[in-house]
């Protein structure tokens, strides 16, 4: 019997303000345990909440960029159960009247996936496993959250992690949060199910929790629809419950059994009033966006005639395609779009180890030099190699172009210059004529390099090959 599978996804986005959601205490990274906290946080009797207003502006961005409708009436509810990473016993979060709802966004094989609704909440607390003792830090506890729940749209694992891929970029262009995986700020639940392909109802899914990583995302959803598959093949019933994945093991072994709201004992939390918001705020919000990554990967493939590969990887860091935008607002040739790419791609991510570091894009140089490099190109007045060369003389140093390169190097040189270098290219490098008269086509490159070094690049390296081939055919 054939089977489809079904994923939904339940994202949590942590936000990047400075403050928690209910209170002022630090949202930092880090830190000594339980040094982020205050009464608020941990929940002591007789402390209220205060709703963090840059909360609800980053919420209803995020949910803009993902097409969703921004609800005018909204309200904070109680979620209650008992966890030691909850102090309070209860998590403030949304039920039925979430901030966003109704969004969708689009793959790249042109199937839409919906979203259900965008609700914001606080984040728990973080335990500790040690030496068979568990310790709690609640300096995660308050930290503002949207959660991000999709309809049962998924049909193979790969759609899922393009769409959290997706959701990861808009998320950092709009400038919400970082989603930095391993650091907790994006991490997902994973709702499976499986059924007969004949078969219109759903299957009954099992939820993965707290999944930080694609590539456990992609091994825990195929073990665990191969585990699904096996149970209805010989017979027996899927069992509704929430799973944990095992890393080393790479399999998903059951938690407990899988909540439904009525489990939460859902009511409007008491000490927060209801949110309004404003069609003029949410159309302002609108008009603060950037450009986000899918209109901005359309118009690089489009408008500057770049491969779609060396797009994405120019549009993937905000920051780097900015840095790209400024020093190309004044070229006048399509082909400096490339070069400026080309210089970017492979000389400037060359000096980056990290994701991180290409995330920052920390560099010695800036765009206004940029361009000026570009328009030396643009103009003929200096060959790719010796941009090249430029470039990285500017990353290293911090030098400005013309502090590297100088009025001779702008001089160009004539045929008859060219031809007399590289005549003088094949009087002084003997091993590598022999070694090209005896059928080792390669070694012109060693004579090409003689007349680059040379000329400082200046020289055309097609255009010095070919006199090269010429004279050494007349010697021949």
């Amino acid at each position: 019997m054939n089977y489809d599978i079904v994923l939904g996804l339940e994202t949590h986005v942590e936000l990047s303000t400075k403050t928690k959601i209910f209170c002022g205490c630090t949202t930092a990274f880090k830190g000594e345990a339980n040094t982020h906290c205050c009464p608020i946080c941990i929940g002591l009797p007789g402390t209220m909440p205060r709703l963090n207003k840059e909360v609800l502006h980053y919420a209803i961005m995020a949910g803009l960029a993902l097409n969703c409708k921004i609800a005018k009436y909204s309200k904070m509810d109680r979620k209650n159960y008992v966890y030691p990473d909850l102090p309070k016993a209860y998590q403030i979060s949304q039920h039925d009247k979430p901030l966003c709802y109704d969004g969708h966004v689009t793959l790249s094989n042109g199937r839409t996936i919906g979203i259900e609704r965008i609700h914001i909440e606080e984040d728990a607390g973080k335990l500790i496993h040690e030496g068979g003792a568990t310790y709690v830090d609640y300096n995660r506890g308050g930290v503002p959250l949207i959660e991000i729940v999709t309809k049962p749209d998924f049909r193979d694992v790969e759609e899922a992690v393009e769409y959290l891929e997706l959701i990861q970029l808009t998320m950092r262009y709009i400038g919400v949060s970082d989603c930095k995986m391993q650091e907790g700020s994006l991490r997902c639940d994973v709702n499976v199910s499986v059924k007969p392909s004949s078969q219109e109802e759903l299957g009954t899914r099992t939820e993965i929790k707290n999944m930080n990583s694609f590539n456990n995302i992609r091994k825990a959803v195929n073990f665990e629809t191969n585990r699904q598959i096996d149970v209805l093949s010989s017979g027996g019933k899927v069992i509704q419950e929430t799973m944990r994945f095992d890393v080393e093991n790479k399999e998903t072994s059951p938690m407990r059994g899988k909540e439904d709201a009525q489990d939460y004992r859902y009511f409007k939390e008491p000490d927060l009033v209801r949110i309004h918001i404003e069609e003029d705020e949410v159309l302002k919000i609108k008009e603060s966006l950037p450009e986000l990554y899918g209109e901005k990967l359309k118009r690089y493939v489009e408008e500057f005639k770049l491969p779609v590969a060396d797009a994405k990887l120019l549009v993937e860091y905000r920051k780097v395609a900015e840095f790209f935008e400024e020093s190309t607002k004044n070229v006048k040739e399509i082909e400096s779009y490339k070069n400026c790419s080309n210089l970017i791609l492979s000389m400037i991510f060359a000096k980056f180890e990290t994701e991180t570091e290409k995330e920052e894009f920390k560099i010695l140089v800036s765009a206004e030099e940029m361009e000026k490099l570009l328009n030396l190109i643009e103009t003929k007045k200096i060959r790719n190699n010796m941009a090249k060369k430029t470039l990285d003389e500017m990353l290293l140093t911090g030098k400005k172009v013309f502090d590297i390169i100088s009025e001779d190097d702008l001089k160009g040189l004539t045929d008859e210059e060219l031809e007399k270098i590289c005549s003088a290219a094949v009087e002084q490098n003997e091993k590598a004529v022999k070694d090209y008269m005896s059928g080792k086509v390669k070694a012109i490159k060693s004579l090409v390099g003689f007349v680059m070094k040379e000329t400082k690049g200046r020289a055309d390296a097609n255009l010095a090959e070919e006199i090269l081939v010429k004279i050494l055919q007349q010697k021949g």
